[in-house]
């Protein structure tokens, strides 16, 4: 039997990337799904990663269905809405920088919260109940609700409760609306892992330590603030410390960058690591990732 349970909520997505001479290679992403990876890539077998999200009956949502299982992380808990599809999105290189376009107007995550008692199995016996900014913006506000209603349920029955604000303001019906939802998500959790250029216009942080402070002063216990290739901060109430990512790293493509800093930060967190030790893997993790076309890179360049 394994001895922690993690659970990641989301929404799981097709991902076509290169875009070389009109060439794309078909894969399977999503942020909450690429933090899931690669904790299950970092994480040893006494740790069972679970995946909860909605997928339809078609092909490409029993490919992810048979992908994740084929890559150990739990499937049992990913609902199925028959007349629903996956999302797609497609990546090019412009100018040196990403670009993403975006077809999930009828992606069945978007009912992954609609069932109550589906989300209250989904959660119990968790220890580390992971989930993100993309993953409320993407669900209708009574959804919201019964997600964040379970969320607050784990918590009480003692799981960690972990959340990337992750802005995405085109998902969002409001910046005012978005504040006060990602504020209020974030109250409920114990570890917060914004990215300060992101925060900055929403909030007016000046700076990471003001994006740090304004979590803490939520009641979060843990802040780990990304700054892209500039130093993160995280914060606790007794503790802050800088860490810069290792000099010289070739970017390829930027796409997971964060997510897999999640994942390498909170797995060595899990492992009993101290925050420093915990931001310096996850620095290393990213710079691996960006190293590589696509969100998700194999599990044996990270060792």
């Amino acid at each position: 039997m394994a001895e922690k349970r993690i659970v990641s909520i989301g929404e799981c997505m097709i991902e076509m990337s290169g875009g070389e001479d009109r060439l794309y290679r078909l894969g399977y992403a999503g942020d909450t799904l690429n933090t899931a990876w690669y904790l299950r890539a970092l994480l040893g077998k006494d740790f069972v990663i679970d995946y909860m999200t909605a997928l339809g009956k078609d092909r490409y949502s029993n490919d992810i269905r048979a992908f994740l299982s084929d890559n150990d992380i739990g499937t049992s808990h990913i609902g199925t809405i028959p007349d629903r599809r996956p999302g797609l999105y497609m990546i090019h290189q412009e100018k040196g920088d990403r670009h993403f376009t975006y077809w999930r107007d009828s992606s069945a995550a978007k009912l992954l919260a609609d069932d109550k008692a589906a989300l209250s199995q989904a959660v119990e016996g968790a220890s580390l109940v992971y989930f993100s900014g993309i993953t409320l913006a993407i669900l209708a506000p009574k959804a919201r609700g019964r997600l964040l209603g379970a969320i607050v349920k784990a918590r009480d029955n003692g799981a960690k409760i972990a959340f990337d604000t992750n802005l995405r303001p085109a998902l969002w019906s409001s910046e005012r609306v978005m504040a006060s939802v990602l504020t209020a998500a974030a109250s409920l959790c114990d570890i917060v892992l914004p990215t300060h250029s992101d925060e900055a216009p929403l909030f007016g942080d000046k700076s990471v330590e003001e994006t740090a402070e304004r979590y803490l002063e939520l009641g979060v216990e843990e802040v780990v603030v990304k700054d892209g290739a500039k130093e993160a901060l995280i914060a606790t109430a007794d503790e802050r410390v800088k860490i810069a990512p290792a000099a010289g790293t070739k970017v390829v493509d930027a796409t997971g960058a964060g997510d897999s800093f999640n994942g390498g930060y909170l797995s060595a967190r899990l492992m009993g690591k101290s925050i420093r030790e915990a931001a310096e893997n996850a620095h290393r993790v990213a710079g691996v990732v960006i190293g590589h076309k696509g969100a998700l890179v194999a599990p044996d360049l990270l060792v």
